[in-house]
């Protein structure tokens, strides 16, 4: 057990501050204790004096993408991208046709080294490798422990690199399942036909799952819907039943009307906003009103940041929705509540990070949501305590050797590089 001592604890759901030694006790399920001094007979494994530092809940991230952790830095794509979908044609799916098991391995190290040096200790994912897909959510999930960062993941099922493509996706999925917790992933509306749908809605109730989709990340996923199926995207979702489960994710949702978003309020779905990806790719701005209060923040494999995430929310959505720092808070936070509900394992109490936070102004209960959206960011986090277990000390990484994680990335992501220049 670890015992943190002089800590300023900060109750990640009421903001309550808190002067107190906290002990942390290991594995899934494992709770913290406070306590005024350490009592004579505790023994513990070490002992970390936070005195001047915040202690509160790591992080998790709602929406990530593995499979683009090797693209930082890549050359440009064989032709420009005009739209969004030429920038799905042209470079995602260009680069996770390239990817092998090696590879995979290498971006869910790297995506998983990056996340826990950020705070964050559980996350949600969105895996791709059409030409990779058996046990590729196995070997992202070995990377993801040999970290030390819980994880609920799923494979991106498609039509869109054939019906034998699907069918493994599926195949992989339920095997998964059979072992782990995880989801049911599809890619979105315009690349699922209806027959993939279903049998993963199916999937999904038979291991009492939930679905993991993008929806209306780009107008033309409406476009594609109206033309294909003769109605709007929430309507085809909610005609097959993807919104009746409390564990479903829907990814992005920007081109929605006043009804869809209303359809989705009502349903037991949750929603995963990833501002900085939308940026990137130039499709708009999200508007969280009229989908109520089940809405949390992801990064979509931009980067592993959600302090980050989390402040260009509140920049960028300034200008296209009524947000103030504490509501920006409430979907960082939210994360944590959608694993909560639903019973996933790898964020008890035991999942802590130390924010080495040099204000220069008192922070407190009442302003610590201006401190959050103006002043932490990533180099305040020093330790990070995943499961009970201190992943992250002083900054650096105690479960792995970086230097060598991080040659192994960079030797797999020129052999990337490479493949998808053929």
């Amino acid at each position: 057990m670890i015992y943190l001592k002089n800590c300023t604890y900060i109750n990640s759901e009421t903001l309550e501050f808190t002067t107190t030694d906290i002990l942390v006790e290991e594995g899934l399920n494992g709770n913290i204790h406070f306590y005024n001094q350490k009592p004579a007979d505790l023994v513990v494994t070490e002992t970390i004096d936070c005195k001047g530092k915040l202690v509160t809940h790591s992080f998790a991230n709602g929406h990530h993408h593995v499979y683009s952790a090797l693209a930082r830095g890549m050359g440009a794509p064989k032709k420009n991208p005009v739209n969004f979908y030429e920038v799905l044609q042209y470079i995602w799916w260009t680069l996770d046709k390239c990817l092998d098991k090696d590879m995979i391995q290498a971006s869910a190290l790297a995506t998983a080294l990056a996340c826990a040096k950020n705070g964050v200790s559980f996350v949600v994912d969105h895996h791709a490798s059409p030409m990779a897909i058996d046990n590729s959510l196995q070997i992202i999930a070995d990377a993801f422990d040999k970290i030390g960062v819980s994880h609920l993941l799923c494979y991106e099922i498609t039509d869109r690199d054939g019906l034998d493509k699907a069918a493994k996706g599926l195949a992989e999925t339920e095997r998964y399942l059979q072992i782990q917790q995880g989801l049911v992933g599809l890619h979105a509306s315009f690349t699922v036909g209806n027959d993939t749908l279903q049998r993963a809605v199916n999937l999904s109730r038979k291991y009492n799952s939930g679905l993991h989709i993008h929806i209306a990340e780009d107008n033309y996923d409406q476009e594609h819907c109206i033309d294909s199926y003769g109605m709007r995207v929430i309507e085809r979702m909610q005609k097959h039943a993807v919104l009746n489960f409390d564990k479903t994710i829907l990814g992005h949702c920007l081109f929605l009307n006043d009804t869809e978003k209303k359809t989705i309020a009502n349903s037991r779905s949750w929603v995963v906003q990833n501002m900085e990806s939308n940026l990137n790719n130039r499709v708009g701005y999200f508007d969280g009103k009229g989908l109520g209060n089940r809405i949390m923040l992801g990064t979509d494999g931009m980067h592993s940041d959600m302090l980050q995430s989390a402040r260009s929310v509140f920049l960028a959505g300034k200008d296209h929705e009524i947000i103030g720092p504490m509501d920006v808070y409430q979907r960082f936070r939210n994360a944590h509540q959608y694993i909560k509900a639903n019973n996933f394992t790898g964020d008890a109490a035991n999942n802590l990070v130390v924010l080495d936070y040099d204000t220069p102004t008192e922070i407190n209960s009442i302003n610590f949501a201006g401190h959050f959206v103006y002043g932490m960011n990533s180099k305040h986090v020093q330790h990070v305590i995943s499961n009970g277990k201190l992943i992250i000390k002083d900054s650096i990484i105690t479960t792995v050797e970086e230097s060598e994680v991080l040659s192994f990335c960079r030797e797999m992501g020129k052999k990337l590089w490479v493949e998808m220049q053929k």
